[in-house]
């Protein structure tokens, strides 16, 4: 209490020169219609950047919430947007398939409905898992498509899955097709890109250009004819210089697999058989 005594004491004559400036500003702006009105702008005016300045505080620490919320909303459209992505491609994909398996189904090929469980496309030898074996009539040797081209050709079976050589392996050669005439070659992979694949032994009498549509040739008890396989990308020579080489940009995606179709060729053995009994004669 001294204390307080004490500072009023010493500095008494600074309150009481405060207290008459606060009487002294009153009665001049109070009874003077002026300074009043100038006194009443400035006030306002202070109080207005004062407001101002203190929106922007609080709208500053509100921005790290406001952030937030944005983030998680675009989070959430960016799962949604991707969920109708493959909602959208599962739907395509399926209605492709579909129509592929009725196709064949018309041309008198069983087909076996399955989905690819593992697959690989980096390796020089890439295989494909599919969960049908032979309790579901998969044998070594038949074809295997989806609704966009040809993927590739069961190489191993057991009891309930399937082992698959695929497109992209450096022992894959298949018989192929221009589509608008019988000219043909054979389909190859050289590694590296899975876009890509390589029509050899194209015949230089062969009319064609680039863009044109492969196909299946159907020379073979695997796929039958006119199966999608590609198109063709670029046109060169072959190493002799007596046939070209195309490369051509497959139609599956092979980065892509979920659903396909194994192919059963109910007249394929009778076929080899024939075949085989025309190659043992001398």
């Amino acid at each position: 209490m001294r204390n307080l005594l004490n500072f009023i004491y010493n500095y008494g004559y600074w309150f009481l020169f405060l207290l008459l400036e606060v009487i002294g500003f009153t009665l001049l702006f109070r009874f003077n219609n002026y300074q009043g009105s100038v006194g009443f702008t400035s006030a306002n005016r202070m109080i207005g950047h004062f407001y101002n300045v203190s929106a922007d505080i609080s709208s500053f620490f509100k921005l790290h919430t406001i952030n937030t919320e944005l983030t998680r909303y675009n989070v959430e459209l960016q799962a949604e947007n991707q969920a109708l992505r493959d909602a959208l491609h599962k739907t395509v994909s399926d209605n492709a398939l579909d129509a592929l398996s009725l196709s064949l189904d018309k041309q008198g090929y069983e087909t076996i409905p399955c989905k690819v469980i593992n697959n690989s496309l980096n390796y020089t030898n890439n295989y494909i898992t599919l969960n049908k074996g032979t309790a579901d009539g998969v044998e070594p040797e038949m074809g295997v498509v989806n609704g966009n081209g040809i993927i590739g050709i069961v190489y191993l079976t057991s009891e309930h899955f399937s082992l698959v050589m695929s497109l992209l392996h450096s022992k894959s050669s298949i018989s192929c097709k221009f589509k608008h005439n019988d000219y043909f070659g054979y389909l190859k992979w050289k590694g590296k890109d899975s876009q890509f694949a390589y029509l050899e032994d194209v015949p230089r009498h062969a009319l064609f250009q680039q863009g044109d549509t492969i196909v299946t040739s159907g020379y073979s008890a695997v796929f039958p004819k006119n199966l999608l396989v590609g198109t063709v990308d670029s046109i060169s020579d072959s190493k002799d210089g007596m046939s070209y080489l195309l490369r051509v940009r497959l139609a599956t995606d092979f980065a892509n697999l979920s659903d396909a179709v194994v192919i059963s060729n109910k007249y394929r053995e009778e076929q080899r058989a024939l075949e085989a009994a025309v190659n043992q004669k001398p």
